[in-house]
């Protein structure tokens, strides 16, 4: 178990989809505040790098987060061997992009078994043993496309739109238990699934400006996030600072979707 300086635990948290892009920026984040993280994700390699630059503070749990046995053996293993855990972040998804008409069934249940079901998994098991310990954070890493129409991306917009949701959801469920539960709503991030978009030399620009022709308007910061920028958002909403908010979904976007 980590143990913090003067000999006593460190707070523990459990960040899903950790081993790159937001979620490790998350995990990062919470390492430079001193936190034990239990580290979710499918990626091996991406943990054992993660829990490397980690001062001891991340424990690596190779899982799938679709998977309800898995997700219910590491939240018991993280409790049993680490702590009680006080924050849980759901950042882990996939993109299959493509016409609603083209989605195949095996894309949209792939789709909704990692981004909205894995959330849900995680989000009850975490709830269960925070509920009678009476506090605890959740934050779920959504999307600003669960907000607006995207064209090529309806399983994942509807998918994330399910998971955030059912975050608010929960929130007014457990908010007299004192554990609240908000969702934050990245837009155009430069992490490996948004440059799984990029075909030719100048999409960086195209996201920025804008297309037209798809209905989709640009940001207007003028600038796409960096993973630390929806990393902060995040450690903010499970921080104390944030106290007094639940069951709210913060866009951070850079004013893309004008707040829709």
């Amino acid at each position: 178990m980590p143990v913090r300086a003067g000999g006593n635990p460190p707070p523990v948290a459990l960040v899903t989809g950790a081993a790159r892009g937001i979620g490790a920026a998350v995990v990062d984040g919470l390492v430079r505040e001193g936190v034990a993280v239990a580290a979710v994700d499918v990626d091996e390699g991406g943990l054992a790098e993660l829990a490397e630059r980690s001062a001891g503070l991340v424990v690596p749990f190779a899982a799938d987060v679709s998977d309800r046995a898995a997700v219910a053996d590491v939240v018991a293993a993280v409790e049993k061997g680490i702590g009680p855990i006080e924050t849980g972040v759901s950042v882990a998804g996939i993109l299959r992009p493509g016409l609603l008409c083209d989605t195949t069934d095996e894309d949209w249940d792939e789709t909704f078994a990692v981004n909205t079901t894995g959330v849900f998994l995680v989000l009850r098991e975490l709830a269960r043993r925070m509920v009678p310990r009476g506090r605890g954070a959740l934050v779920t890493v959504a999307s600003n496309a669960a907000g607006v129409p995207r064209a090529g991306m309806g399983a994942y917009a509807a998918s994330k739109a399910a998971s955030a949701m059912l975050t608010r959801c929960l929130g007014l469920e457990v908010a007299r238990h004192g554990i609240r539960c908000n969702v934050v709503s990245p837009g155009s991030t430069d992490t490996r699934m948004q440059r799984q978009l990029w075909t030719g030399e100048d999409d960086l620009e195209r996201v920025i400006a804008g297309t037209p022709e798809e209905f989709r308007t640009g940001i207007p910061l003028g600038r796409i996030a960096d993973p630390a920028d929806i990393a902060e958002a995040v450690l903010f909403l499970v921080s104390d600072r944030a106290r007094h908010i639940t069951m709210q979904n913060l866009f951070v976007d850079g004013g893309a979707t004008l707040r829709a």
